[in-house]
């Protein structure tokens, strides 16, 4: 009788760990930045997986995401209970939903690497290392993309960073996936020999930091205004024009310099009814030789809403937001949901997307490639937006996720699109995270959260492309292809 409960009693102390794996993966992000969690958490998945039947290695693929995702994005109960009107139950309720039906996602990698990809040795960790991105590629399109929680992410601050500007964040997954589980391997095996591919990754990230795609051309002076606007009360018509006075005499110790960024939104008016303000403090920006950079919502043809930022004084252009946030921006199976509760008729959820192509906004002289908010979380799509840029810039309102770990999570990956493209990155935002970052990703300065105030510095124009920045995911997911595609035919022979 004993016996026979033995390998059940594994079984669940295994599907725990597969849970636990996902669940810790988090500490490995910001706030926390705990980086040895990016290495263990995928190997964890990779050390449970290593027996049992397909059906029990699919449960404990379906485990580990849903503790990736019940803790790692657990910032979206803040939106739906705070912002949503919904009772902390109902949230909660919500939030368990959305994780255990967004963790089937997994199925295919979990599919592919049970029935032809799982075995022994270098082989099997190459395999599960490739999959491995190819599932996070996956995620980064599949029902308009959720590209969150990304191994490559967790890794900033080792050598395995030095990878991004070669192949951009899933590279970085890459080479920390398979050092993890190349390591495991060795310890199972108890062979010396079998570390020699996991120091290789470690001895080429650190050799690619010595590696220098681009080089210095100028520094520009910017001003962010960070306005810390309560959400509660941003929309309200009566606050309207209190919000962008609010915003124009914080600007007026900052006119002369290079830049002058407000964050997404920062007017409430819309732009037909803000054309008599907006003329004149186009006179007054263009007067005093600064660019203002500056989110406004404006209105389609069809009745809908768009998301864009405008240059004024020594600049021109605007931008129209092309991904938008499901339900915060747009709600999915509208006629079904709207009005059901807050959350489904949150205030701006009517917004339409901006042209695929658009032309580059010309600010102070500096070619920008802009990103509203979500936007910056996609790799590719900021790589491509422009060609060789003078500056990233990202503009957004996190206000929604309150004191979470969310807003330190997008501000993250705002970094790595500056160290893949090689070019310092400015974020203006509500009320945080507010900063500039260098070219190498690294946090120059910023401000604190929750607090209204101007941040003031110099970033780096830099001229040149990175590797990622000519090619994008494309050669990192080719490799990743041609490499389980090789051990399937080997092991298939």
């Amino acid at each position: 009788m004993a016996g026979s409960k033995a390998p059940g009693r594994r079984d669940i102390i295994l599907d725990v760990i597969a849970l636990l794996g996902g669940a810790l993966f988090s500490l490995s992000l910001s706030p926390v930045g705990f980086w040895p969690l990016a290495f263990a958490s995928p190997v964890a998945l990779y050390a449970v997986t290593q027996e049992g039947s397909v059906r029990r290695t699919m449960l404990r693929f379906y485990l580990y995401n849903v503790g990736l995702f019940g803790v790692g994005v657990s910032w979206i109960f803040v939106s739906i209970n705070e912002y949503g009107n919904a009772s902390v139950l109902l949230s909660g309720i919500l939030v368990l939903l959305f994780v255990l039906a967004y963790s089937l996602i997994c199925v295919p990698q979990a599919v592919l690497y049970s029935r032809y990809f799982r075995g022994p040795g270098m082989s099997g960790a190459a395999s599960f290392s490739g999959l491995w991105v190819l599932q996070e590629w996956f995620r980064s399109w599949f029902l308009t993309g959720f590209p969150w929680l990304f191994v490559g992410y967790g890794v900033m601050g080792t050598p395995l960073e030095n990878i991004a500007p070669i192949a951009g964040v899933f590279g970085v997954s890459l080479v920390a996936v398979f050092a993890g589980t190349s390591l495991h391997v060795a310890v199972a095996y108890r062979s010396w020999l079998l570390l020699i591919p996991g120091l290789m990754v470690f001895l080429v990230s650190l050799s690619a930091s010595h590696l220098s795609f681009t080089r210095h051309e100028r520094t520009v002076s910017v001003s962010l205004i960070q306005g810390n606007i309560d959400q509660h009360v941003k929309w309200q018509p009566q606050n309207r024009r209190l919000i962008f006075d609010l915003y124009k005499n914080a600007s007026e110790t900052e006119w002369g310099r290079d830049l002058v960024v407000w964050p997404e939104a920062a007017i409430t008016l819309f732009r037909e009814q803000a054309v008599d303000v907006l003329e004149d403090l186009d006179r007054r920006v263009a007067k005093s030789g600064s660019a203002l950079v500056l989110g406004i919502p404006d209105r389609h043809e069809s009745g809908g809403f768009q998301n864009t930022v405008i240059v004024l004084g020594e600049g021109e252009g605007q931008y129209v937001k092309r991904r938008l946030v499901p339900f915060g921006e747009y709600v999915p199976l509208e006629e079904y949901l709207r009005g059901l509760i807050g959350f489904f008729n949150m205030p701006m959820s009517h917004n339409m997307t901006g042209s695929a192509i658009q032309p580059p906004l010309i600010a102070g002289g500096n070619r920008l490639s802009l990103s509203i908010c979500y936007e910056v979380v996609y790799p590719d799509l900021v790589r491509s937006s422009v060609e060789s840029p003078d500056l990233l810039m990202t503009v957004s309102n996190d206000t929604w996720f309150g004191s979470s770990v969310g807003p330190w999570q997008h501000f993250q990956m705002a970094r790595m699109r500056a160290l893949e493209n090689g070019r310092a990155m400015i974020r203006a935002t509500n009320n945080g995270v507010t900063a500039l970052v260098d070219y190498r990703g690294v946090v120059q300065a910023r401000l604190p959260q929750f607090q209204a105030g101007v941040l003031r510095g110099e970033v780096e124009v830099r001229s040149g492309s990175t590797l990622f920045s000519q090619f994008g995911s494309y050669p990192v997911l080719c490799f990743c292809l041609l490499l389980t595609g090789i051990n399937y035919l080997r092991r298939h022979q």
